[in-house]
């Protein structure tokens, strides 16, 4: 049995990225999550910020049921706030989780975060470094979506970075036994839902396929 460990910024990275595949793992494999963040940036008091921090990371833990994650692992950085002076500390604390673990495979967003959201791109590098630095980690899968997927999304940021053409991705995953599993995990982050609904109404005219780019020591 590998152990597999994905590696995202917010509460919802795991279910609307890559649900299916973790929920395929995680049939054979022991598979956990490191969430790097709460998802608390839309609170606008300190109150409000904990509030909403509560209530997503219990939305992912009940994801992270549905999807048969073992378990997930908060390391408590503030929600848009992954910056350069926080990359080696971030690296110090993921690196920490892994040492414990001891994971064959990692997986995480593509380089560009996927949207071009910044933590999206900061939790990417840092898994990149960390995966490098460590003898056990042999294979790191990058999450990405296609060209299609994020034509769909142009208007959610102020530039959303290019899908991939899907003879460019190095494995691409059939995630269609597993779609429902994967639409209940998404259904469970409730504070997200307008992201929810948005990403299953595009998901509607896309195969259910799920894609990643690999590096392999």
């Amino acid at each position: 049995m590998k152990k597999i460990v994905g590696i995202f910024a917010h509460p919802d990275d795991e279910a609307i990225g890559p649900a299916g595949t973790l929920a395929k793992l995680a049939r054979e494999h022991e598979v956990t999550l490191i969430c790097v963040t709460s998802g608390e940036a839309s609170g606008k008091t300190h109150e409000e910020k904990l509030e909403i921090g509560e209530t997503r990371r219990a939305e992912l833990r009940k994801s992270a049921r549905i999807l048969g994650i073992k378990e997930v692992i908060f390391l408590g950085y503030e929600d848009g706030e992954l910056k350069n002076n926080s990359y080696h500390d971030l690296a110090r604390d993921i690196r920490e989780k892994l040492e414990e673990i001891r994971p064959d495979t990692l997986m995480t967003f593509e380089w560009r975060g996927i949207s071009g959201h910044i933590d999206h791109i900061a939790v990417s590098l840092v898994t990149t470094y960390v995966f490098h630095q460590l003898d056990f980690t042999q294979k790191l899968m990058y999450f990405c979506i296609c060209r299609e997927e994020s034509e769909l999304m142009h208007d959610y940021f102020i530039f959303f970075p290019p899908g991939y053409e899907k003879e460019d991705v190095h494995e691409v995953v059939d995630v269609s036994d597993v779609w429902s599993v994967k639409e209940k995990a998404m259904k469970a982050h409730i504070s997200q839902i307008n992201d929810v609904e948005k990403a299953l109404i595009n998901s509607a005219t896309l195969p259910k396929e799920e894609y990643f780019l690999i590096v392999e020591k």
